[in-house]
């Protein structure tokens, strides 16, 4: 049966309609905006995926030129791979949608959004993301959502939500904003050296059109949302975990306080055999090999255990360090003779080279998207290699993660770049990952502020960033620590990688 559901955003009709198009999927919406259209659509597989530890979710947002009335420049003359522009929504649509599926649900899950108009005035990237959340709130998929997105302006002094492209254009901000009716869930920004308190008031004022979009789907489940199936869990054996938790606990904590990634991961495995000899002392070779990927499981879950009783109880980090203290930084600059720019930024053991290149104005790169934007002169590329973290892996070109980064550090310093007339050159930095424990991308923006002015480049101001991350109270979210400068295991353990670029100003 055809429902057509509508609410005001930012002035304008936001529209969802299901039961008209692909009624085999679990769950389909079409998100109607202005002139914009975009078909979300969301599978599940009927059983688990055998032999993983996470949640398999794939996020596609699917850009067709036919949208904005383009034929594709190829020769081919069709959609090839997607565009950077689409892999970036797409990890934005996978970020805040992730945490709210069931921690042990293993079945695949495809979110599908397929853009088939573009109205530039409305944003498809936020379409995509409400339809998202929309489509499996009314779906059979275990979900707790739903999640909603908004984007925000910053226009003489006044925070605009989902601005036009007029005011995109005039905009020193551009904010993208996702949550919960309780929380804030993703932040993606770029903007022009806005303050702190202009940032927190914009993220505010997102949230609340958060929570009207979020009351809105929750309306449109309770109408016509099937009812959850039933799915395998996968939790962790607790009879096993307890044993290991009783017996090992302390050794554990020691296991993880090391300054040194490699000593930390060899205390780790060390322990992990010493766990499995006296798991089989006790209950045999067969036994082990049954529980083999729950005592995986357990020791896993007891190290995060410990490294987040250690910061939040005893505000003590792994490597010894206070919660507000940076680790320790090198820079150097020059490093390659035949190259226009070079700098190599250390921190910890976290180490980037980045390597600028100038080239002529008819270089800038030349956009096929949906979008009006046709060019850029200023391009950052990042890449990951496997021996970055000790791994044996060869390389098969950027992933959704490489780019994803390389954009990061690209908006971190588009916005002290030199005009065209000031400098009509363009501009091409990578940033080479040499060695990784946490921070990367912000590692990035650093080395590429110190290789763009060992090339000449004359930026307004230095970029730095940095990452901070949070680790709550499980029996009360609003009770929390923050952290400065996370490295790896504080990711992987904690509740929140924010990752921040700016001035000494903003």
């Amino acid at each position: 049966m055809f429902k057509t559901y509508s609410m005001e955003l930012a002035g304008r009709t936001l529209t969802i309609e299901n039961g008209k198009m692909a009624g085999l999927a679990n769950g389909s919406v079409l998100v109607r905006y202005g002139d914009t259209a975009v078909l979300v659509n969301v599978t599940a597989s009927k059983e688990p995926k055998e032999g993983i530890d996470f949640f398999p979710l794939s996020v596609e947002y699917e850009e067709r030129l036919y949208a904005v009335g383009k034929i594709p420049g190829s020769f081919q003359k069709k959609e090839g791979k997607p565009s950077e522009k689409a892999i970036l929504t797409s990890r934005a649509i996978d970020r805040p949608m992730r945490p709210l599926f069931p921690k042990d649900f293993r079945n695949d899950v495809v979110i599908d959004c397929l853009v088939l108009s573009v109205d530039q005035d409305n944003s498809p990237e936020v379409c995509a993301m409400i339809g998202a959340a929309a489509a499996t709130a009314i779906s059979d998929i275990p979900f707790n959502g739903p999640t909603a997105s908004v984007n925000v302006g910053y226009v003489d002094n006044q925070i605009i939500i989902n601005p036009n492209s007029e005011q995109r254009a005039k905009s020193r901000l551009n904010l993208t904003v996702a949550g919960t009716l309780n929380k804030i869930t993703m932040i993606e920004a770029g903007a022009n050296e806005i303050p702190d308190d202009t940032m927190l008031e914009a993220i505010k004022a997102g949230h609340v059109e958060i929570k009207r979009v979020c009351e809105f789907i929750n309306k449109i489940a309770e109408e016509i949302g099937k009812p959850k199936f039933e799915y395998k869990h996968f939790a962790v054996d607790e009879e096993v975990y307890n044993e290991i938790e009783a017996n090992f606990k302390d050794k554990m904590k020691t296991a993880v306080q090391a300054v040194d990634k490699e000593v930390r991961d060899r205390n780790i495995d060390e322990l992990t055999a010493e766990i499995e000899s006296s798991f089989t002392e006790k209950h045999g070779e067969e036994a082990l090999e049954e529980k083999k990927q729950d005592i995986a499981d357990s020791i896993y879950k007891l190290e995060k255990k410990c490294v987040r009783e250690m910061i939040f109880v005893e505000h003590k980090r792994v490597d010894g360090r206070a919660l507000d203290e940076i680790r320790p930084l090198s820079c150097e600059v020059g490093l390659l003779n035949r190259v226009h720019g070079s700098a190599l930024f250390t921190r910890g053991q976290t180490q980037v080279l980045s390597v600028a290149t100038l080239g002529m104005k008819s270089e800038e790169q030349i956009l096929d998207g949906l979008d009006e934007e046709e060019s850029k002169r200023y391009m950052h590329h990042y890449n990951f290699p496997g021996y970055s973290v000790g791994e044996a892996k060869t390389s098969r070109g950027p992933g959704r993660r490489e780019i994803g980064h390389g954009a990061l550090a690209e908006k971190a310093l588009v916005p002290v770049l030199p005009s065209e007339e000031e400098f009509p050159y363009s501009i091409r930095v990578v940033s080479e990952v040499l060695s990784s424990n946490g921070s990367t991308s912000q590692a990035s923006i650093c080395g590429s502020t110190l290789a763009l002015m060992d090339a000449g480049v004359p930026i307004k101001k230095p970029v730095a960033g940095i990452s901070t991350g949070l680790v709550t109270d499980s029996e009360n979210p609003d009770n929390y620590v923050m952290l400065t400068d996370i490295q790896g295991i504080e990711d992987f353990f904690g509740d929140m990688d924010f990752k921040v670029g700016g001035t000494k100003a903003e």
